[in-house]
């Protein structure tokens, strides 16, 4: 291009093309080149973002491993009896040891119990086995004695309600991530609002420019980005959206301070009233108020008790516990 240039240039030195002419092809070669580097950097973007387009495809390719009962039982409601688990065992696909190692427990309904334990016991694996991500390596769960893996998974799920430690932060409306908790109500629902209130986002949320319609995070144009607490009181307030008979919290309060936590815990009764609770703290002050605590040790259950049995007991809760109160004396 730079050639042809020179040589237009060179040939109107000569006299062979008009002072005009030059300035016509020198616009063209301008207009081509501006073409080029567009058509080059289209290519380029293109290239990114199939990159993104076949980890779409790769996804949309993946078959779930849990298998659906040809013949589904329908799910409990409410439950009657108790959520079983008899002699659990399980690791992950990718996984050379187990991580949990012959867990059993029962949970009432209605029974609010905490998982507690040092990072790496076998907690939120434990709940994911309940929220049928994965099934057992070995034994079963039971729900009022029908095998986990008899119910239709959908219908399972849509009795439990959780929170998990990396919940999902949606580029949508404030309103919509809360919504998304119970899609079965209409957006403009006041329970979203009830929800909020419980959690603690409403007030974060009315403070926002446009209140429940102000679009959350950075991903669009006007979004408003929160902290990493108030990200979380939307995914409590998404988990309380929804009319489950089962409420799953996983380190619910990591993100909050002192104070939040305090408000969101001193309704917690309230918020599970006529629910099975299931708790999984690092902070052993929030699990005092429930009925049963188990305490995992290497997978296995090592403990469990009332927390005023497992202090009297000297055992492992009591030596977390002491050591957490020690930084409040």
């Amino acid at each position: 291009m730079f050639g042809s240039f020179a040589l237009i240039a060179y040939q109107t030195l000569l006299g062979a093309i008009t002072l005009g002419d030059l300035v016509m092809y020198y616009m063209a070669f301008q207009r081509a080149q501006g073409f080029l580097w567009e058509m080059l950097r289209g290519i380029s973007e293109f290239y990114e973002d199939s990159l993104l387009v076949s980890d779409f495809y790769e996804f949309l390719e993946f078959k779930p491993e849990i298998v659906e009962p040809q013949h589904p039982k329908p799910v409990p409601q409410p439950i009657q009896k108790s959520i079983v688990l008899e002699h659990i065992n399980f690791k992950y696909p990718t996984g050379t040891r187990p991580v949990l190692d012959d867990v059993s427990l029962s949970i009432r309904p209605g029974e609010h119990i905490a998982l507690v334990g040092e990072n790496g016991s076998g907690k939120t694996t434990l709940v994911k086995l309940l929220c049928r991500l994965y099934d057992p390596t070995q034994g079963r769960i039971t729900l009022d004695g029908v095998d986990f893996r008899d119910f239709k998974t959908t219908a399972l799920r849509r009795q439990i309600s959780v929170v998990f430690q990396d919940y999902a932060q949606y580029q949508l409306t404030a309103r919509e991530n809360i919504w998304f908790g119970n899609i079965e109500h209409p957006p403009e629902h006041e329970q979203i609002i009830t929800a909020a209130q419980f959690s603690g986002a409403d007030s974060v949320i009315r403070s926002l420019p446009k209140g429940y319609d102000t679009l959350l995070g950075k991903w669009f144009k006007e979004g408003e980005e929160l902290s990493i607490g108030q990200w979380q009181k939307i995914a409590i307030a998404r988990a309380f959206m929804r009319d489950a008979q089962i409420l799953i919290l996983d380190e619910p309060t990591s993100a909050l301070d002192a104070k939040a936590e305090f408000e969101i815990f001193k309704q917690y009764h309230q918020l599970t009233k006529e629910r099975t609770a299931i708790l999984i703290s690092h902070r052993l002050s929030t699990v005092r108020m429930v009925d049963t605590i188990y305490v995992l040790e290497k997978g296995r259950i090592v403990e469990h008790g009332h927390h005023d049995d497992l202090i009297r007991l000297g055992g492992t809760y009591a030596h977390l516990f002491n050591k957490q109160a020690q930084h409040y004396r």
